[in-house]
């Protein structure tokens, strides 16, 4: 059984900065890519961030491009969302997404395992 759980959230100004952290055990982390998407009220769920097994590639969405950088630790099975300059659009739940491949994807059906998410709220 694959867990994945999120840490990290919270309220913070607009401006501000939040690392989330996802745990994750069950399987061979190191083997697959890892991603980063988030819901907000009233929207699907979208893509944000994705690292390759290596961490060699990385990709973002447009939006935080410049402001995020997602990064691993596969000796300790974690995987990890520094969001800087945060803006009230960036509020959302956000969501470890484990991929079923070794490269990076923007694609949510390329994701086979999902943590329970957390919740990022940024005030203006």
């Amino acid at each position: 059984q694959v867990q994945l759980v999120e840490s990290g959230g919270g309220l913070v100004q607009a401006g501000g900065s939040l690392r989330l952290s996802c745990a994750a055990s069950g399987r061979t982390f190191s083997s697959y890519a890892m991603g980063w998407f988030r819901q907000a009220p009233g929207k699907e769920r979208e893509f944000v961030a994705t690292i390759s097994r290596s961490a060699i590639n990385t990709d973002y969405t447009d939006s935080v491009k410049g402001r995020f950088t997602i990064s691993r630790d596969n000796a300790k099975n974690t995987v990890y969302l520094q969001m800087n300059s945060l803006k009230p659009e960036d509020t959302a739940v956000y969501y470890c997404a484990g991929s079923r491949s070794q490269d990076i994807s923007a694609m949510l059906y390329n994701y086979l395992y999902w943590g329970q998410g957390t919740q990022v709220t940024v005030s203006s």
